[in-house]
């Protein structure tokens, strides 16, 4: 599926405006620092998938982080369920989605998630907090956010039996950790995939030093 899009859902890193359940113990600043890496090692991930297109609906502005290559759209106003409609409306087609909070994330893995599309089915990554880190579409419609309560420990259950009732069956993707508090970051970063995640959390005295880094 060459002209799939890869989507990511993102805030620009400023701070007091993402990663604010790190604080504490993380400053404002810091917190956004942790999330600039975070995004960054999304972008790597996706970049490096076989995604014919490659997309990041943003709120806020485009930053040093943004490699070359992506497309970017605007987020509109309003809840995440009607910005969820509206980005993939904007992008088109087919695609994989994902947000900013899994920078664990491979490009295997996305591309898994795309060679499973077909007219009947749809791909759904849960996230060990009840929510959803990856949904992959060949339809796209706005029925299948829409009304879905966004950020609970329900929000994956609702989302799947959303797929369900709009006639797809669901391939489920590997559980992963959405990195939210301080307490997540070492699941998030001991595969070793989000590199600049862990490194900036080193430097900042989140995580322990490796011995390279000591």
């Amino acid at each position: 599926m060459t002209m799939a899009h890869a989507l990511v859902m993102a805030k620009s890193p400023v701070p007091g405006r993402v990663k604010t359940r790190l604080c504490p113990p993380c400053t404002p600043a810091e917190a956004a620092k942790i999330a600039e890496a975070a995004l960054a090692d999304t972008l790597d991930a996706v970049a490096a998938c076989g995604a014919g297109r490659r997309i990041v609906a943003l709120d806020g502005a485009p930053g040093p982080w943004l490699p070359p290559g992506f497309e970017v759209i605007p987020q509109v106003d309003g809840s995440f369920d009607r910005r969820l409609a509206a980005a993939w409306t904007t992008a088109g087609g087919a695609g994989v989605q994902i947000g900013m909070d899994t920078p664990q994330v491979t490009p295997a893995l996305l591309d898994g998630a795309l060679a499973s599309l077909d007219d009947d089915h749809a791909a759904l990554g849960l996230a060990v907090d009840g929510g959803w880190w990856a949904i992959a579409l060949r339809r796209p419609e706005p029925e299948v956010f829409l009304g879905i309560p966004m950020s609970t420990a329900g929000t994956g259950a609702a989302q799947r039996g959303r797929l369900r009732r709009l006639g797809l069956s669901v391939r489920m993707l590997p559980v992963l950790v959405d990195l939210d508090t301080a307490a997540d970051l070492p699941a998030v970063t001991e595969s070793g995939s989000a590199i600049r995640t862990a490194a900036q959390a080193r430097r900042i005295g989140m995580l322990p030093l490796t011995p390279a880094t000591q």
